[in-house]
C-alpha cells in the first residue's frame, strides 16, 4: 500500500482529516489536483471561523492548515483521481498515470459552480462571465456589474465585489434573499448596489466581451435588456462524485449518503465536507466532518487489524 489513509481533496475538510490522521500515527498522503485550500483559496475574508475575531484571509487560513498537517507528516501530491475501485481489502485509485493503493480513504472533492445554461454564458466565460468575485473582481474596477444569486454565496460576493465595481445589480428569481441576515443587511444598505427581484437572466450579449443581459421578470413575463460589463453567477454548486460512481452508483452525480462517522455503505471509504449530503458548506462545519472521518478512519483500520 503506497499509504493507509488516502484523502482525495484539499479543501478545509481534506485538510483538518490529515491534521487528524497524521496526527494518530496513520501514513497519510493528501492529492489534489489543483490548489490546496480549494473554494477557501478564493476567499478573502472568512468572517464566521470560530477563533479569528477579525475574520482570515482565506488563502491564509489555507497555508496554516496545510503547514500544520505537514507538521505531522503528511504527504502531499498534485493528482487528479478518476476512479476508486475495491480490491484486496483496500482501494486502488486510478490516476491520469498510474495507480495509487490506500487501506482507507475520505472523499473530499467538493464541489463546482452550477451553470446557469443560458446563450452567451459559455461564450463569455472569462470575457466578462465568472463564478468567482474573490478572483476576477478587480478586473471590474469602475466598472457595471451584474450578480446571479441570492443565497449566502452571491450576497457575500457581491459586497466584496461592490468594493472594486462602480455598480452591481442582483437579480434575483424571487422576492426576497435565502442567505444569512447579517449579510442581507449588509447588501440592502450598501449604495452601490440594487436588487431586481422576480427577474431571471435568460440571455448574455456582446461583442469580443459581455455587454447586456436579458433578464425576464418571472411574474409578468416581459423581458429588458440592462447594460453591464460583467456577470458573475453564484447559483449553487454540483458535487465532484465521477470518481465515485463505479463503487457507489446510486451517488454517482449527486451528494455522497454517509453515517455520523462520514462512512459511505462502503467499509473505509468515507466522504466530508460539500460533495457529502446534508453537510452544511461552511469552512467550520467542513473541518469537523473531517476530523470526525480521519477519527474513524483511524479506528476502521485498527479493527482490521485486529
Amino acid at each position: 500500500m503506497d499509504c493507509d489513509l488516502a484523502i482525495i481533496g484539499g479543501g478545509p475538510a481534506g485538510l483538518s482529516a490529515a491534521i487528524y490522521a497524521g496526527r494518530a500515527d496513520l501514513k497519510t498522503c493528501l492529492l489534489e489536483k489543483a490548489l490546496v485550500g480549494g473554494q477557501v483559496s478564493s476567499t478573502l475574508d472568512i468572517a464566521n471561523y470560530p477563533g479569528f475575531p477579525e475574520g482570515i484571509d482565506g488563502p491564509q487560513l489555507a497555508a496554516k492548515m496545510r503547514a500544520q498537517a505537514e507538521r505531522f507528516g503528511v504527504e502531499f501530491r498534485t493528482a487528479e483521481v478518476h476512479d476508486i475501485r475495491r480490491e484486496d481489502g483496500g482501494f486502488v485509485l486510478q490516476l491520469q498515470k498510474g495507480e495509487f493503493r490506500a487501506r482507507a480513504v475520505i472523499v473530499a472533492t467538493g464541489s463546482d459552480p452550477k451553470k446557469i445554461g443560458v446563450p452567451g454564458e459559455e461564450e463569455f466565460r472569462g470575457r466578462g462571465v465568472s463564478y468567482c468575485g474573490t478572483c476576477d473582481a478587480p478586473f471590474f474596477r469602475e466598472k457595471r456589474v451584474v450578480v446571479i444569486g441570492g443565497g449566502d454565496s452571491a450576497l457575500k460576493e457581491s459586497l466584496h465585489i461592490a468594493k472594486f465595481a462602480s455598480s452591481v445589480t442582483i437579480v434575483h428569481r424571487r422576492d426576497s434573499f435565502r442567505g444569512e441576515k447579517i449579510y442581507q443587511r449588509q447588501v440592502l444598505t450598501n449604495d452601490k448596489i440594487s436588487v431586481r427581484w422576480n427577474a431571471v437572466v435568460r440571455e448574455i450579449t456582446g461583442d469580443k466581451r459581455v455587454q447586456s443581459v436579458v433578464l425576464e421578470d418571472t411574474q409578468t413575463g416581459g423581458t429588458e435588456t440592462l447594460e453591464t460589463d460583467g456577470v458573475f453567477v453564484f447559483v449553487g454548486t454540483i458535487p465532484n462524485t465521477k470518481l465515485i460512481c463505479s463503487l457507489v452508483p446510486k451517488n454517482c452525480r449527486g451528494h455522497i449518503d454517509t453515517d455520523h462517522d462520514m462512512m459511505t455503505e462502503i467499509p473505509g471509504l468515507f466522504a466530508v465536507g460539500d460533495v457529502r449530503q446534508h453537510s452544511y458548506r461552511q469552512v467550520a462545519t467542513a473541518v469537523g466532518e473531517g476530523a470526525t472521518a480521519a477519527m474513524a478512519a483511524g479506528h476502521y483500520l485498527s479493527e482490521l487489524e485486529s
